[in-house]
């Protein structure tokens, strides 16, 4: 009787317990002094133009982008910063593979863990982005949980 009374106290404590929900901000640094900062979800839909945006759960194949009038829908014609930010692991990396294509310097970097690790994209020529599908060595990684990101435009 004791042992039952026992596990069923432990297990009332546990559920009192509240588990560490994984949370992820992206925000945006524009220094253009002109355009409008968009942040896409894996859907298309639009989450952000230019606020922080704060996701109580993983953000899954975004892709961000400073709309200066000559950008599609999806960022065509402009850089791109694409992003999947998840406890364990986080990836983020710039894109120019066609119809993307350089329009401003653009730039990300982690916060809140993996601190400063990013990459800056400051001319047509960029090292540090992809050009084709399997520059997977651009990719920046973070495996720190509830890890922010911050873009920046015209740095």
């Amino acid at each position: 009787m004791f042992f039952k009374l026992a596990v069923a106290m432990v297990a009332a404590a546990a559920a009192l317990v509240p588990a560490k929900a994984e949370t992820h901000t992206v925000t945006f640094d524009n220094r253009c002094g002109r355009g409008t900062p968009t942040l896409r979800g894996q859907n298309g839909e639009v989450l952000s133009t230019g606020a922080p945006y704060t996701i109580n759960g993983p953000l899954i194949s975004a892709i961000a982008y400073l709309q200066t009038g000559i950008c599609g829908e999806n960022g065509e014609k402009c850089i791109i910063v694409e992003t999947t930010l998840k406890n364990g692991y986080s990836s983020t990396d710039l894109s120019l593979i066609p119809p993307h294509a350089f329009q401003i310097t653009t730039g990300f970097s982690y916060y809140n863990g993996c601190d400063g690790a990013g990459h800056d994209c400051t001319s047509a020529n960029c090292p540090d982005a992809f050009y084709q599908p399997n520059d997977t060595n651009v990719q920046v990684g973070c495996p720190a949980d509830n890890v922010n990101l911050a873009i920046t435009f015209c740095h």
